[in-house]
């Protein structure tokens, strides 16, 4: 028996709960974004008929939303005197922050179900003094398929539903329903909660708490071999969370069990402005090697 085999064991898996390997084979580190082939990438390209491009992003700065010990800052470096006889001047900026704020995708091995990752990894045995040498950002590929935003705030009758409330599989299909819409493998589903709206007017309540889908929803959104789903909000689920004894669940059964990429701090509320539930969804992300996520822009384009 090796070492790492008689190392305790803090996961809640047991040999009836193992969810590894994974539908996609014991190697995948690409997760639901499986379910992406060439076909949905030409289905969901079908989709654009104005040429309406809608960026999901927030921007990036120091005084944004964040969860609790998350900072960014952003400096100039010293200017440097211009050069050459043409006097060529340039200012370039540093960065300390983790991608883990803002707009940005999860990696698979972001978060762990005790010690265990997506596919059954020990954090112990891909932890590096840079990242993760599996599962990081750098591994999930470039994403184009069909996007849905489903508006839940609408179909509750509220502009924006509370910290807390949960978005239940019923929410879900009211929507479709409403927006005479069915649910594909490979899609992208993006759902509005109206709680985007206070990213600028009243960041520490924005951070503070959060509605979202909850664990009957989760097993909705894997049934239905959804690839990526996402939220206006700074997680997945709602915060305070259902049980009190299981924080950030949600994500938690989503990123680890079924490897669904979610996406955070999407601004949703144009989209739902202008009653668009369908689209070409684009998202292209940095790929820093075994980072837990990466600030991306996703464009909705109609």
């Amino acid at each position: 028996m090796s070492a790492a085999d008689t190392r305790p064991r803090t996961s809640v898996a047991s040999s009836a709960d193992q969810w590894w390997p994974s539908r996609y084979g014991a190697g995948d580190q690409a997760g639901a974004l499986n379910e992406i082939g060439p076909r949905a990438v030409v289905e969901a390209a079908r989709l654009v008929r104005t040429g309406r491009v809608y960026d999901l992003a927030h921007v990036l700065h120091a005084d944004m939303p964040a969860f609790t010990g998350r900072a960014f800052t952003q400096v100039l470096q010293p200017d440097q005197p211009p050069v050459g006889r043409n006097q060529v001047h340039w200012v370039i900026e540093e960065i300390t922050a983790t991608q883990q704020m803002g707009t940005h995708l999860d990696g698979l091995n972001h978060l762990h179900d005790g010690d265990r990752t997506y596919n059954g990894h020990r954090l112990a045995d891909i932890r590096t003094p840079y990242g993760t040498d599996k599962l990081g950002i750098d591994t999930l590929p470039q994403i184009v398929t069909r996007g849905l935003c489903l508006d839940v705030a609408a179909i509750r009758g509220v502009s924006r539903l509370a910290p807390g409330q949960v978005v239940t599989v019923a929410d879900a299909e009211a929507a479709l329903a409403a927006a005479h819409l069915a649910v594909r493998a490979g899609d992208a589903v993006l759902f509005h909660t109206g709680h985007g709206v206070l990213w600028d007017a009243d960041p520490d309540a924005y951070a503070h708490g959060e509605p979202g889908p909850g664990h009957a929803l989760a097993k909705w959104i894997s049934g239905h071999r959804i690839a990526l789903t996402g939220c206006d909000t700074w997680s997945f689920g709602p915060y305070p969370p259902e049980d009190p004894d299981e924080p950030f669940k949600v994500p938690q059964i989503l990123n680890t069990r079924h490897g669904v990429v979610v996406a955070e701090n999407l601004r949703l509320d144009e989209l739902a402005r202008d009653r668009v539930h369908e689209f070409l969804l684009v998202v292209a992300h940095a790929k820093p090697r075994g980072a837990t996520g990466a600030w991306v822009a996703p464009l909705a384009i109609t």
